[in-house]
């Protein structure tokens, strides 16, 4: 059992992707605006005061709560908070360090793709670090980076199936426990198929338009 957190928590979190959002469009907002008219504009802070304004309004108006319904062992097992299965924590932990793995790989190798002399004319040129990477290094490199990651992303959907090794009762087993009870083994396995069809074609849909709108545009 883990502590299970306060009902405004989810609604701060909503909250913080929304702000985050909003951010992200303001800097881009600005980044054409500095294009078109050559003014800056100062981003940082209305970044920092939508990303972490509005969960902070939405805590205020739940009435600041700070309290967290935490496990307690009464009589002969735990009482409050969330319950976790072993099967459920081994199958996050054991797909989280598998993928992390090849994701890691597949940054590393996207960001040595990027020749060293680039490096060096934007120092030349007076360049900060972190304008150096956000400019110069990660615009080559999510080249690189964009299409094993893809395929890291599909196999993360398709390794989640293996849940039914370690008895966790995933989609798949639901759907073999549904077969084996009605005996209509066509429309379980044509559900699965689809399910995994869906996020597979979403996932690659989602990724090739990052990958056309990422990649370098040659003058």
């Amino acid at each position: 059992a883990v502590p299970a957190s306060h009902p405004a928590y989810f609604q701060m979190f909503v909250a913080l992707i929304i702000g985050l959002a909003l951010g992200f469009g303001l800097k881009r907002w600005v980044k054409k605006r500095k294009f078109t008219t050559g003014r800056d504009f100062p981003v940082l802070w209305p970044f920092l005061g939508l990303s972490l304004g509005l969960p902070l309004l939405v805590w205020v108006l739940h009435g600041a709560p700070m309290q967290m319904d935490v496990p307690e062992l009464k009589g002969f097992n735990f009482q409050g908070g969330i319950m976790l299965s072993p099967e459920f924590f081994a199958l996050l932990l054991g797909l989280v360090i598998y993928t992390s793995a090849f994701v890691a790989e597949a940054v590393r190798a996207g960001i040595q793709a990027v020749s060293r002399g680039q490096t060096e004319a934007a120092m030349s040129i007076g360049l900060k670090k972190k304008h150096i990477l956000n400019l110069v290094i990660l615009p080559q490199a999510l080249r690189v980076i964009i299409p094993p990651l893809t395929s890291q992303m599909l196999n993360l959907t398709k390794n989640s199936s293996l849940a039914i090794a370690i008895g966790y009762p995933d989609f798949v087993s639901v759907a073999n426990t549904t077969i084996n009870q009605t005996g209509q083994s066509i429309e379980g396995v044509a559900m699965i198929m689809a399910c995994y069809l869906v996020f597979s074609v979403s996932t690659s849909i989602f990724m090739n338009w990052y990958n056309k709108k990422s990649k370098l545009v040659e003058r």
